[in-house]
């Protein structure tokens, strides 16, 4: 297994990551099989999304936000309920399929490391599953 750090700058933030994990994968020579991308974090999560056109992040950002709002009636009383229902909603590991050293995304889909709760330092753990 292993683990990127990731640093947030903002309370809500979905930063491409796909970059760093080609680099790993090319890093470690894994070939074919998949990776599992697993977020460690119950404030935090992972999605596939659009990565070419930047506003496809923000309107995600804005209406998780707009949707699940910072301040509510929440009964959590760390004052973060807003992140662990957002990390629901994304989920905290995504499975992507590695074919001859490559992640096998779609023609516009990127990977997004998802901060609800920061800004933060956070792990990212990631698993070679052979094939």
């Amino acid at each position: 297994m292993e683990s990127v750090i990731i640093s947030t700058e903002t309370r809500v933030q979905l930063i491409d990551i796909t970059e760093r994990i080609r680099d790993v994968v090319s890093e470690k020579g894994w070939k074919d099989g998949a990776v599992l991308l697993f977020v460690p974090h119950t404030t935090a999560g992972i999605t596939i999304n659009e990565g070419a056109d930047p506003d496809v992040r923000r309107d995600l950002e804005a209406t998780l936000s707009r949707l699940v709002p910072y301040r509510g009636s929440y009964r959590h009383a760390e004052g973060n309920s807003d992140a662990h229902i957002k990390t629901t909603l994304t989920g905290n590991s995504s499975l992507v399929i590695l074919q001859d050293g490559r992640l096998k995304l779609g023609t516009w889909q990127s990977i997004f490391f998802c901060e609800y709760d920061g800004p933060r330092t956070r792990s990212l753990w990631i698993q070679h599953l052979e094939g």
